[in-house]
């Protein structure tokens, strides 16, 4: 399985050729939960600060500005520190 992929601060340029603005947007408070992505997930973050460990233990720090994607099959762990509001998209890009 591969990583989590973790591009900071895409040109704006990137942002609108990807259409990330159209994507939906999901927000959340501060909180941990686990989390199984049984699809890829990709995901613009706008606020927030988390912390998202792998099930083999490897911890991934994402914040406001990121461009995040979630390999597909992966289990973790989500710990919010700031409340998070991110556009996000499930399948192949």
């Amino acid at each position: 399985m591969s990583d989590v992929i973790i591009e900071k601060n895409p040109s704006q340029d990137k942002i609108q050729k990807m259409g990330i603005k159209k994507w939906s947007i999901w927000t959340k408070e501060a909180s941990e939960f686990p989390w199984f992505y049984d699809e890829e997930e990709h995901c613009y973050f706008l606020e927030g600060e988390v912390e998202v460990l792998n099930e083999a233990g490897k911890s991934f720090y994402i914040q406001k500005g990121d461009l995040v994607t979630f390999p597909q099959g992966m289990s973790c762990i989500w710990k919010i520190k700031k409340a998070v509001k991110k556009h996000y998209y499930f399948g192949k890009l």
